[in-house]
């Protein structure tokens, strides 16, 4: 079993009474972690021109018959987001079971209601829902 005080405490998530920042989210766990730009053991006495030297340019395979000229965000003059009326542009938040049948759910549908957004930053799946007009 490990010691309690063996902790590092620079890590550690602090309690909301612990810090100056009020971010409105009463349980500290419901604030999410964002982790460091880069890691801890990052070279920071390296300059750029030494970091860059270290960098391997990406493998590129250049095979023009794989490309489905049928595509529409391989054209020239667009930057591949193209818009579409499937996908809304209004971001939803939490989605949880509206009927709130757990395990047991017989419902053969799959229903959800929007709580919100989360206090804490999205996830990438989250971000990814949208609310569609109908």
């Amino acid at each position: 079993m490990s010691d309690p005080d063996s902790f590092d405490t620079e890590s550690d998530q602090l309690e909301p009474e612990d810090t100056l920042m009020d971010t409105g989210v009463a349980d500290v766990l419901d604030e999410g972690y964002s982790p460091p730009e880069r890691p801890w053991t990052a070279d920071e006495d390296a300059t750029l021109d030494e970091r860059l030297a270290r960098e391997l340019p990406d493998e590129t395979v250049e095979d023009e018959d794989d490309e489905d000229p049928d595509w529409e965000a391989d054209t020239d003059d667009t930057d591949g987001e193209l818009l579409d009326d499937q996908v809304g542009e209004r971001r939803s938040g939490r989605l949880v079971d509206a009927a709130e049948g757990g395990v047991f759910d017989t419902d053969s549908d799959a229903w959800a209601s929007d709580v919100g957004i989360d206090g804490a930053g999205a996830s990438a799946e989250e971000a990814a829902v949208h609310v569609v007009d109908e």
